[in-house]
């Protein structure tokens, strides 16, 4: 008995504090001797469930390929439709597809985590002019209206209610300077997509145009002054259309109001009816 106890004293020492343990690290153990001895067999069983892998996923990878080439082109249209409504109505849009390149692709070069596919927004703002990427061609005014097309499309489809017993959560879109660029009709555009981008959103914009302003279903002015030496930022919100009406009027015609102005603004917000815009007054 001692020198049963002298051994698994001895045991302890060197493979684990208990007995539990001890077991444990022998389990591990003929686990890993197993594989070494099966060594061959196993690299075998895990090259044919990696051949299956990448045969199921080039499946799905296909198949999502092919979804994204459809949806593309309807996603095109709608694009395409909504730059009309915003004064771009010439402007050319496309998606392009192309295989992804082996840095993009995984260490077997049978693809990504997001598919086989490299996606590149073209546009072509002007008749004539070759469709170029977004990123390389749009000015300030026509990559605001882009990005209000593309985002009205998206959260058109994402703020989708279903069937109306299990409403989502809408989306919230911010649009800063949307109307840098842009001014008359085409401002007034623009308002019109915010307010339809708004029946099923929550839209904020940062904008000093009335035209797209007048839109709006409440109204904060945004003042930045000094105080102190320090520059004070004060948002108020405008509570009744007589206060609002006033503001647009400030933003038609500047320091000087007259009646006239502001019955025009109190016809703008009239006719706009009811998205969520904020007018700011920068600092001087």
């Amino acid at each position: 008995m001692e020198d049963r106890l002298a051994v698994i004293d001895r045991l302890k020492r060197k493979y684990g504090k208990t007995i539990e343990e001890m077991l444990a690290y022998q389990e591990e153990t003929r686990q890993r001797l197993a594989n070494l001895e099966h060594s061959d067999e196993r690299r075998s069983e895990l090259q044919r469930q990696l051949e299956k892998a990448g045969i199921d996923y080039q499946k799905t990878a296909q198949t999502l390929s092919a979804r994204r080439r459809e949806e593309a082109r309807k996603f095109e249209k709608l694009v395409r439709h909504e730059l009309a409504q915003l004064g771009m109505e010439k402007t050319r849009f496309e998606i392009t597809f192309e295989k992804s390149t082996p840095s993009a692709q995984s260490q077997t070069g049978q693809g990504g985590s997001k598919g086989i596919d490299e996606i590149e927004l073209l546009i072509s703002p002007n008749p004539g002019e070759e469709l170029r990427p977004l990123e390389k061609i749009a000015s300030g005014g026509e990559l605001s209206r882009l990005m209000l097309a593309l985002k009205t499309v998206v959260g058109s489809a994402k703020s989708a209610i279903g069937d109306g017993t299990n409403r989502r959560m809408a989306a919230t879109f911010i649009f800063d300077e949307v109307d840098a660029g842009i001014g008359g009709r085409v401002a007034e555009s623009v308002g019109q997509r915010l307010k339809s981008l708004a029946r099923d959103a929550q839209v904020l914009c940062v904008t000093h145009l009335a035209q797209i302003a007048c839109f709006a279903d409440h109204h904060y002015y945004v003042e930045k002054f000094e105080r102190a030496g320090r520059t004070v930022t004060e948002v108020k919100h405008l509570a009744n259309e007589k206060e609002c009406a006033a503001e647009l009027a400030r933003m038609l015609s500047g320091s000087k109001i007259t009646d006239a102005v502001l019955k025009h603004a109190a016809v703008m917000l009239k006719e706009a009816g009811n998205g969520t815009l904020i007018e700011k007054k920068g600092a001087h």
